[in-house]
């Protein structure tokens, strides 16, 4: 196996991926800490140091578990840790703050207005928290749109980001919430709350934000007053179904919790099916724009329908790491990331979202991490001939159509193919490629690439590249 390390001396060509921590995320992260903290010094002050302790330990427990579900909906294009870590730290801290101390100044007025501190308090709950917290977590989305609108591929990105401040929101939260039951109720008013907010509900507040991600995201591939028309629209759908959460809790018993209970899974099952049908469409990128990079070695059959469905992209990492260890399923694991950004690429371009120049050193990058991720593909010997022709070795994409037909029935050429550059969604490498582009196996001693330059016309042949591989009070 050919690592990267030895491929090319002094060229990382999986820095496309990498994450180098800007000043202002750690500005951004220092700042959220310190809001916590301050927040968190509040309940301490409020609360004995146990019950604090006690109270924070229930509120981070489920965290990790919640996590994995929401980061499990983005396993077709993962967004950067970095950008996750910052919204959760949002919501955790700055959120949280802002709206802890908006939503008590909001109770003071309202309660000296009406002199009963309970009615005061249903009355912010419902109409005055939904505005303030809702507003308090989507500023940091609104802060993708302008400093990372490139990473707003869809409305599952929209989804997930929402997600991630509406967890840290919520976890910052209970920690009030479980404070204020243990001490006006003891151990059976904590556990009310427990099971209200950690076990039925743990969603909530990432989905009502979730309302203001997926505007957010369908701005980003639009812009213009259309845009700004949409994030409103979901910024007023996500304070509505909010207060109905709050109101129905309040004001309706148990029969109104159930109703806002039923509304909160119906969005939870809308927003499910976006999720699926967005992977669908992402999955048309993929078989759209990268047949052409066939000509240069990038890709062939075999790895388009390997592309295609999550669970054949599980089963190519396994056959990697069965084959290769840990630096095999780590080239796979590459390869799939740049194949799915590169899709992504060409529509971003197709649509004007991105300048022509940008595009070619971004495409020159994923097609680098393509080219050397191939060149780390395990491969036992006895396959090699086979590969060769375009057929996956056993294992790497089961039911993979045979040399010259694309997924879904078409012909090996299909019809886009030799789409000229400047044209829309731009084309295929300028420049010739790599080293390793046409290498079918990535190994030493492989036949060269195809002649350089883009293709303006369908190959002859094929290049033969080898597979790519209150005490239970439910409020939010």
């Amino acid at each position: 196996m050919v690592g990267y390390s030895r491929t090319v001396a002094g060229l990382d060509p999986r820095a496309v991926l990498r994450e180098r921590p800007s000043i202002g995320l750690i500005v951004g992260l220092v700042v959220a800490g310190i809001c916590a903290l301050v927040s968190f010094s509040f309940d301490i002050i409020n609360g004995e140091p146990v019950q604090f302790f006690i109270a924070l330990g229930l509120a981070v427990a489920p965290v990790p578990l919640l996590l994995a579900g929401v980061l499990a909906l983005d396993r077709m294009e993962p967004e950067p840790r970095s950008n996750l870590i910052f919204a959760f730290a949002w919501g955790a801290g700055i959120a949280v703050l802002l709206a802890g101390v908006l939503n008590s100044l909001n109770l003071v007025y309202v309660a000296h207005q009406l002199g009963d501190t309970t009615s005061a308090r249903n009355l912010v709950a419902t109409f005055g928290a939904p505005p303030v917290e809702e507003t308090a977590k989507g500023l940091v989305l609104l802060g993708l749109l302008w400093f990372r609108r490139q990473e707003l591929d869809g409305p599952t990105d929209g989804i997930i980001y929402a997600s991630m401040v509406g967890l840290g929101f919520a976890m910052s939260e209970n920690v009030s919430y479980y404070l204020a039951a243990l001490e006006e109720n003891g151990a059976q008013g904590l556990a009310a709350t427990l099971v209200l907010r950690a076990v039925l509900s743990p969603f909530a507040h990432p989905l009502f934000t979730s309302l203001i991600g997926i505007a957010v995201a369908y701005a980003a591939q639009r812009g213009g007053a259309v845009g700004v028309v949409v994030i409103v629209i979901g910024w007023i759908g996500a304070m509505l179904l909010h207060g109905l959460w709050n109101g129905f809790a309040s004001f309706g018993g148990l029969g109104g919790l159930a109703i806002a209970y039923l509304l909160l899974m119906i969005l939870l099952i809308v927003e499910l099916i976006v999720i699926f049908r967005d992977r669908r469409r992402i999955v048309g990128l993929i078989q759209h724009y990268l047949p052409p990079y066939e000509r240069n070695g990038l890709i062939n059959q075999a790895d388009i329908f390997m592309l295609s469905s999550l669970r054949r992209r599980r089963q190519a990492r396994a056959w990697a790491k069965a084959h290769g260890g840990r630096a095999g399923a780590r080239a796979m694991i590459d390869y799939q990331v740049a194949s799915t950004e590169l899709g992504l690429l060409h529509a971003r371009a197709a649509r004007g979202g991105v300048d022509e120049e940008t595009f070619r050193v971004q495409q020159r990058s994923l097609a680098d991490l393509m080219a050397y991720a191939r060149l780390s593909f395990p491969l036992p010997e006895r396959h090699q001939a086979n590969a060769a022709r375009g057929v996956p070795p056993p294992g790497y994409a089961p039911g993979a159509p045979p040399p010259g037909r694309w997924p879904g029935g078409g012909p090996a050429v299909p019809p886009w193919y030799g789409r000229q550059p400047g044209g829309p969604g731009y084309g295929p490498p300028p420049g010739g490629p790599p080293p390793g582009y046409g290498h079918p196996l990535g190994g030493p001693g492989q036949p060269p690439g195809p002649p350089q330059g883009p293709p303006h016309g369908p190959p002859q042949g094929g290049p033969g590249a080898g597979p790519g591989a209150g005490p239970g009070d439910p409020r939010r």
